[in-house]
């Protein structure tokens, strides 16, 4: 079973804030299976730390009032290329963020609020045809 996983979510420190969200309870189920680690914004090169993002309408914009969709959008392309031909049984990403929230995203207020909805790479993961779960699930 080949499973592809949000970097972060196996303890790499690529998130916005130079952290992770290394989840145990995803790295157990993993145990047996082939895994395919993938940080969209880590192919994009995007900067670690900086400014978090949250979706205001469909659009990627940082804390700051910058527009970053099109840097995120770019980091799911180069995603999406890099996974073209691999046979993946199940994706795992992790919760809440404008790439790849699942379940929830932030509203875009930046005051920590949830609201039902995916980010962009969730969003092009399920469009694409992949059975797609958040790490939360475990």
């Amino acid at each position: 079973m080949k499973i592809l996983v949000s970097s972060c979510v196996m303890g790499k420190n690529c998130k916005y804030n130079g952290g992770n969200n290394y989840n145990s309870r995803v790295m157990e189920f993993l145990k047996d299976k082939e895994v395919i680690e993938i940080c969209p914004e880590l192919l994009a090169n995007l900067p670690i730390p900086r400014p978090s993002a949250e979706l205001v309408d469909g659009v990627v914009m940082s804390i700051d009032g910058e527009n970053v969709d099109n840097e995120y959008r770019h980091a799911v392309e180069l995603a999406m290329r890099e996974i073209g031909n691999v046979d993946i049984d199940l994706v795992i990403l992790q919760s809440r963020s404008p790439t790849c929230g699942v379940n929830q995203v932030y509203d875009g207020s930046f005051t920590g609020r949830l609201i039902k909805g995916q980010g962009l790479f969730a969003q092009a993961l399920i469009k694409a045809g992949y059975k797609v779960v958040d790490a939360e699930d475990f």
